[in-house]
């Protein structure tokens, strides 16, 4: 009988440790729940390298997340829905633009705010928009002779 207790209470002490874990994954990675936010939208071209989940940054910190991408069947254009935390208003002009950290380091959204004394609203898209560049075009680009 008391070794199903020890069993009991260790395999509780498991659970626990695990769901604590939990909690603190994915507040540490930003998965978890987060303040206020609002939703906007931009279209890009080319929408290489990014994911649900991609970070969207303002002058290199984090403000947002990636949470939706789709291909717009009429245009051809992927649709990146992202959030954006409330207390950061982008002017009306502002450009996102997909964005790498080097050659070997990974793709996020940059956010490249303009002057304009208008906001967007939750649920806008932002129409100035710079898709990503593929590294490996561009090298053969370069070795081709690049003139093309």
């Amino acid at each position: 009988m008391a070794s199903h207790a020890s069993e009991v209470i260790v395999g509780g002490a498991v659970v626990a440790a695990a769901v604590g874990f939990m909690v603190y994954a994915s507040q540490f990675s930003g998965l978890g729940p987060q303040g206020d936010i609002y939703p906007l939208t931009a279209s890009f071209r080319s929408a290489e390298g990014v994911t649900v989940g991609t970070d969207v940054r303002l002058a290199g910190v984090k403000v947002g997340t990636v949470t939706g991408l789709d291909l717009d069947p009429q245009t051809f254009r992927a649709t990146a829905t992202f959030s954006i935390q409330d207390g950061i208003e982008l002017p009306d002009d502002t450009a996102v633009m997909v964005a790498s950290e080097g050659l070997l380091g990974g793709t996020f959204i940059e956010v490249l705010p303009g002057g304009s004394p208008f906001n967007y609203e939750p649920g806008d898209e932002i129409l100035d928009t710079e898709s990503s560049v593929s590294i490996i075009s561009l090298l053969l680009k370069f070795v081709a002779g690049g003139d093309e």
